[in-house]
């Protein structure tokens, strides 16, 4: 039998026993979580706004928060359990982030602060990190010679 045959019927056989996942439930939990989370953010800027600060302070004491709560139920397991139930909503683009910072560090803490939670740190920011400043610096060099 030719081997692309072979592939062939493999790829159906494992598409048949393959378990489809409930696509409108995960969307429904995604969309709750993700307005969840876009809710609380509002409700701290909010909060923020009443205690005087202007809309930009406020904004970024919100996303200050909201990074440092991440990282704290990140540290404490809850996070991983809010996303595994809510898959993408859990990934708000802040929060999300502070979750990807957080958890690997989380997994190598045995190895200890320096070589561990230090070393781990960065493993998924550090890419997201060093594009942003690239990013940032291109589009200054173009801002200076085509404004």
């Amino acid at each position: 039998m030719p081997l692309e045959k072979q592939k062939q019927q493999y790829n159906d056989m494992v598409n048949r026993i393959k378990p489809k996942p409930p696509v409108l439930r995960n969307v429904f939990w995604a969309f709750i979580t993700g307005g969840l989370i876009s809710l609380i953010g509002q409700l701290i800027l909010s909060f923020y706004r009443s205690q005087g600060l202007n809309i930009n302070d406020a904004g970024a004491a919100t996303s200050a928060t909201l990074v440092f709560l991440a990282a704290f139920l990140t540290g404490l397991g809850i996070y991983d359990e809010i996303t595994r139930r809510a898959g993408a909503g859990s990934i708000v683009p802040i929060t999300g982030f502070a979750n990807s910072m957080v958890a690997p560090a989380m997994e190598y803490r045995a190895e200890g602060l320096v070589f561990g939670v230090g070393a781990r740190l960065f493993t998924v920011a550090g890419p997201v990190l060093v594009f942003g400043m690239v990013a940032a610096w291109v589009a200054g060099i173009l801002y200076y010679f085509f404004r």
